[in-house]
């Protein structure tokens, strides 16, 4: 097995259940004999687009509030830019949040 990545992305509540299934599929949360494994919590996403955005929510100059989810699962790391990909084409913001870092002393 490859080395693992704890990956985190944020997502609008309506886009929770697209980005966990693409993010699934593609070999996220794969935990023994177990695929799909994954920690959400709720929370209030808060942002400002800048010029030259096109905001999936909100207005160009203001600040903005979005009901959204962050989404917690591990990656094996060969899968790591296949499960971004995923991300990235279920996520409906032109930048979606996300973060990945390698996970020591897991199992």
């Amino acid at each position: 097995m490859n080395k693992l990545h704890a990956l985190v992305v944020y997502v609008p509540r309506s886009h929770t259940e697209r980005v966990l299934a693409a993010i699934g599929d593609a070999g996220a949360g794969r935990i023994g004999n177990y695929s799909h494994c994954s920690f959400v919590m709720s929370g209030t996403g808060r942002f400002t687009p800048l010029e030259g955005s096109e905001p999936y929510l909100g207005q160009v100059g203001k600040p903005e509030e979005a009901a959204e989810d962050k989404i917690e699962c591990v990656v094996d790391q060969a899968l790591l830019g296949a499960v971004v990909a995923a991300l990235r084409a279920a996520h409906p913001y032109e930048e979606p949040a996300f973060m990945s870092w390698p996970v020591e002393g897991w199992r």
